[in-house]
Protein backbone atom coordinates (compact mmCIF):
# COMPACT_ATOMS: atom_id res chain seq x y z
CA UNK A 1 0.00 0.00 0.00
CA UNK A 2 1.45 3.35 -1.09
CA UNK A 3 1.01 6.67 0.70
CA UNK A 4 0.02 9.29 -1.87
CA UNK A 5 1.36 12.81 -2.16
CA UNK A 6 -1.67 15.17 -2.03
CA UNK A 7 0.18 17.66 -4.24
CA UNK A 8 0.85 15.21 -7.06
CA UNK A 9 -1.71 13.26 -9.07
CA UNK A 10 -0.11 9.84 -9.31
CA UNK A 11 -0.85 6.26 -8.30
CA UNK A 12 1.05 2.99 -8.16
CA UNK A 13 0.41 0.80 -11.19
CA UNK A 14 -2.17 -1.74 -9.93
CA UNK A 15 -0.88 -4.30 -12.44
CA UNK A 16 2.48 -4.32 -10.66
CA UNK A 17 1.29 -4.12 -7.06
CA UNK A 18 -0.09 -7.12 -5.19
CA UNK A 19 -2.34 -6.59 -2.20
CA UNK A 20 -4.33 -9.29 -0.46
CA UNK A 21 -6.86 -6.73 0.74
CA UNK A 22 -7.13 -4.98 -2.64
CA UNK A 23 -5.99 -1.64 -1.22
CA UNK A 24 -3.41 -0.06 -3.54
CA UNK A 25 -2.91 3.37 -1.98
CA UNK A 26 -3.95 5.66 0.85
CA UNK A 27 -4.40 9.42 1.02
CA UNK A 28 -4.30 11.98 -1.74
CA UNK A 29 -7.46 13.94 -2.43
CA UNK A 30 -10.80 13.61 -4.18
CA UNK A 31 -10.29 16.12 -6.95
CA UNK A 32 -11.98 15.48 -10.27
CA UNK A 33 -8.61 15.14 -12.00
CA UNK A 34 -7.41 12.50 -9.52
CA UNK A 35 -10.68 10.59 -9.75
CA UNK A 36 -10.59 10.55 -13.55
CA UNK A 37 -7.01 9.26 -13.54
CA UNK A 38 -7.82 6.62 -10.90
CA UNK A 39 -10.70 5.11 -12.87
CA UNK A 40 -8.64 5.08 -16.07
CA UNK A 41 -6.06 2.80 -14.45
CA UNK A 42 -8.50 0.60 -12.54
CA UNK A 43 -8.68 2.19 -9.07
CA UNK A 44 -11.68 3.45 -7.15
CA UNK A 45 -12.06 5.22 -3.77
CA UNK A 46 -13.87 3.47 -0.93
CA UNK A 47 -13.49 4.47 2.69
CA UNK A 48 -15.36 5.19 5.90
CA UNK A 49 -16.42 8.72 6.86
CA UNK A 50 -13.74 10.75 8.64
CA UNK A 51 -10.99 8.28 7.70
CA UNK A 52 -8.16 8.42 5.19
CA UNK A 53 -9.09 7.91 1.54
CA UNK A 54 -8.42 4.32 0.42
CA UNK A 55 -7.88 3.44 -3.26
CA UNK A 56 -8.82 -0.10 -4.30
CA UNK A 57 -8.17 -2.55 -7.10
CA UNK A 58 -9.42 -5.91 -5.79
CA UNK A 59 -8.29 -9.25 -7.15
CA UNK A 60 -10.50 -10.89 -8.23
CA UNK A 61 -12.79 -8.17 -9.59
CA UNK A 62 -16.58 -8.47 -9.58
CA UNK A 63 -17.98 -7.64 -13.04
CA UNK A 64 -20.94 -8.23 -15.31
CA UNK A 65 -20.72 -8.85 -19.04
CA UNK A 66 -23.92 -7.38 -20.57
CA UNK A 67 -24.55 -10.46 -22.71
CA UNK A 68 -24.65 -12.56 -19.52
CA UNK A 69 -27.32 -10.44 -17.81
CA UNK A 70 -29.94 -12.60 -16.07
CA UNK A 71 -33.46 -11.20 -15.83
CA UNK A 72 -35.94 -13.11 -13.70
CA UNK A 73 -39.49 -13.80 -14.81
CA UNK A 74 -40.82 -11.37 -12.20
CA UNK A 75 -38.49 -8.60 -13.38
CA UNK A 76 -39.41 -9.22 -17.01
CA UNK A 77 -43.05 -8.71 -16.04
CA UNK A 78 -42.24 -5.47 -14.17
CA UNK A 79 -40.42 -4.12 -17.22
CA UNK A 80 -43.11 -5.34 -19.61
CA UNK A 81 -45.88 -3.75 -17.52
CA UNK A 82 -43.97 -0.42 -17.54
CA UNK A 83 -44.32 0.08 -13.81
CA UNK A 84 -41.32 2.41 -14.02
CA UNK A 85 -40.02 4.90 -16.57
CA UNK A 86 -36.34 5.62 -17.06
CA UNK A 87 -34.18 8.60 -17.94
CA UNK A 88 -30.46 9.34 -18.06
CA UNK A 89 -28.61 12.39 -16.77
CA UNK A 90 -31.72 14.45 -16.01
CA UNK A 91 -30.91 15.10 -12.32
CA UNK A 92 -27.38 13.86 -11.77
CA UNK A 93 -26.62 15.56 -8.43
CA UNK A 94 -29.99 14.50 -7.03
CA UNK A 95 -29.19 10.85 -7.74
CA UNK A 96 -25.87 11.16 -5.89
CA UNK A 97 -27.56 12.84 -2.94
CA UNK A 98 -30.17 10.09 -2.77
CA UNK A 99 -27.40 7.46 -2.89
CA UNK A 100 -25.71 9.29 -0.04
CA UNK A 101 -28.79 9.60 2.16
CA UNK A 102 -30.57 6.29 1.59
CA UNK A 103 -30.59 3.97 4.59
CA UNK A 104 -28.38 0.89 4.15
CA UNK A 105 -28.55 -2.00 6.58
CA UNK A 106 -25.38 -2.55 8.65
CA UNK A 107 -23.82 0.72 7.45
CA UNK A 108 -23.32 3.71 9.73
CA UNK A 109 -22.41 6.14 6.98
CA UNK A 110 -21.37 6.59 3.39
CA UNK A 111 -18.19 7.40 1.48
CA UNK A 112 -20.23 9.90 -0.58
CA UNK A 113 -19.05 13.08 1.08
CA UNK A 114 -19.99 16.53 -0.20
CA UNK A 115 -16.44 16.87 -1.57
CA UNK A 116 -16.72 13.63 -3.51
CA UNK A 117 -20.16 14.55 -4.86
CA UNK A 118 -18.82 17.90 -6.11
CA UNK A 119 -15.94 16.16 -7.90
CA UNK A 120 -18.16 13.50 -9.47
CA UNK A 121 -20.54 16.23 -10.66
CA UNK A 122 -17.51 17.82 -12.34
CA UNK A 123 -16.80 14.49 -14.05
CA UNK A 124 -20.42 14.49 -15.18
CA UNK A 125 -19.90 17.92 -16.74
CA UNK A 126 -16.88 16.46 -18.56
CA UNK A 127 -19.04 13.65 -19.93
CA UNK A 128 -17.34 10.92 -17.88
CA UNK A 129 -19.97 10.25 -15.21
CA UNK A 130 -23.63 9.47 -15.86
CA UNK A 131 -26.79 8.78 -13.91
CA UNK A 132 -29.82 6.62 -14.56
CA UNK A 133 -33.09 7.75 -13.01
CA UNK A 134 -36.11 5.57 -12.23
CA UNK A 135 -39.52 7.23 -12.01
CA UNK A 136 -42.96 6.19 -10.82
CA UNK A 137 -45.91 8.57 -11.10
CA UNK A 138 -43.48 11.45 -11.76
CA UNK A 139 -41.58 10.73 -8.53
CA UNK A 140 -37.90 9.76 -8.44
CA UNK A 141 -37.99 6.34 -6.77
CA UNK A 142 -34.61 4.89 -7.71
CA UNK A 143 -31.42 5.40 -9.61
CA UNK A 144 -27.76 4.69 -10.00
CA UNK A 145 -24.62 6.42 -11.21
CA UNK A 146 -21.21 5.45 -12.47
CA UNK A 147 -18.08 6.43 -14.34
CA UNK A 148 -17.69 5.45 -18.00
CA UNK A 149 -14.27 4.66 -19.45
CA UNK A 150 -14.78 3.82 -23.11
CA UNK A 151 -17.05 0.77 -23.10
CA UNK A 152 -16.43 0.01 -19.42
CA UNK A 153 -19.07 1.35 -17.04
CA UNK A 154 -17.90 1.50 -13.42
CA UNK A 155 -21.04 1.28 -11.32
CA UNK A 156 -20.63 3.28 -8.13
CA UNK A 157 -23.86 3.37 -6.15
CA UNK A 158 -27.61 2.94 -6.44
CA UNK A 159 -30.70 3.64 -4.39
CA UNK A 160 -34.31 2.46 -4.24
CA UNK A 161 -37.26 4.02 -2.49
CA UNK A 162 -39.67 1.34 -3.70
CA UNK A 163 -39.11 -2.35 -4.30
CA UNK A 164 -37.18 -3.29 -7.48
CA UNK A 165 -36.63 0.32 -8.62
CA UNK A 166 -32.84 0.31 -8.81
CA UNK A 167 -32.77 -3.25 -10.18
CA UNK A 168 -35.17 -2.24 -12.95
CA UNK A 169 -33.03 0.81 -13.73
CA UNK A 170 -29.88 -1.28 -13.86
CA UNK A 171 -31.44 -3.85 -16.18
CA UNK A 172 -32.96 -1.20 -18.44
CA UNK A 173 -29.62 0.62 -18.66
CA UNK A 174 -27.77 -2.52 -19.74
CA UNK A 175 -30.43 -3.60 -22.23
CA UNK A 176 -30.52 -0.10 -23.74
CA UNK A 177 -26.75 0.04 -24.23
CA UNK A 178 -25.75 -3.45 -25.32
CA UNK A 179 -23.76 -2.10 -28.29
CA UNK A 180 -22.05 0.60 -26.21
CA UNK A 181 -20.94 -1.29 -23.09
CA UNK A 182 -18.47 -4.17 -23.01
CA UNK A 183 -18.28 -4.56 -19.25
CA UNK A 184 -20.00 -3.38 -16.06
CA UNK A 185 -17.50 -3.02 -13.21
CA UNK A 186 -19.39 -3.99 -10.05
CA UNK A 187 -16.16 -3.81 -8.01
CA UNK A 188 -17.12 -5.74 -4.86
CA UNK A 189 -19.19 -8.92 -4.63
CA UNK A 190 -22.87 -8.70 -3.74
CA UNK A 191 -25.52 -11.41 -3.87
CA UNK A 192 -27.91 -8.91 -5.48
CA UNK A 193 -25.64 -8.37 -8.50
CA UNK A 194 -24.60 -12.01 -8.64
CA UNK A 195 -28.26 -12.91 -9.13
CA UNK A 196 -28.20 -10.65 -12.22
CA UNK A 197 -25.22 -12.48 -13.72
CA UNK A 198 -22.19 -10.73 -12.25
CA UNK A 199 -19.11 -12.88 -11.62
CA UNK A 200 -15.47 -12.70 -10.60
CA UNK A 201 -12.61 -12.25 -13.05
CA UNK A 202 -8.93 -11.75 -12.27
CA UNK A 203 -7.51 -8.30 -11.78
CA UNK A 204 -5.28 -8.92 -14.80
CA UNK A 205 -8.29 -9.67 -17.01
CA UNK A 206 -10.08 -6.58 -15.81
CA UNK A 207 -7.08 -4.28 -16.32
CA UNK A 208 -6.54 -5.63 -19.83
CA UNK A 209 -10.15 -4.85 -20.78
CA UNK A 210 -9.88 -1.42 -19.17
CA UNK A 211 -6.60 -0.64 -20.94
CA UNK A 212 -8.28 -1.23 -24.30
CA UNK A 213 -10.91 1.33 -23.35
CA UNK A 214 -8.74 3.99 -21.75
CA UNK A 215 -6.69 6.86 -23.13
CA UNK A 216 -4.16 6.25 -20.38
CA UNK A 217 -0.74 5.11 -21.52
CA UNK A 218 1.32 3.34 -18.87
Amino acid sequence: MILLNPNEISFPDPALLDSESGIMAIGGDLSADRLAFAYQIGLFPWFNPDEEILWWCPDPRFVLFPQELKVSKSMRKILRDKIFTFTENTCFRKVLEECKNIYRKDQDGTWLSDELIDSVVELHHRGIAKSIEVWQNDALVGGLYGIQIGKVFCGESMFSKVSNASKAGFINFIQSHLDEIELIDCQIHSEHLESLGAKMITKKEYLNILKNNSNYES
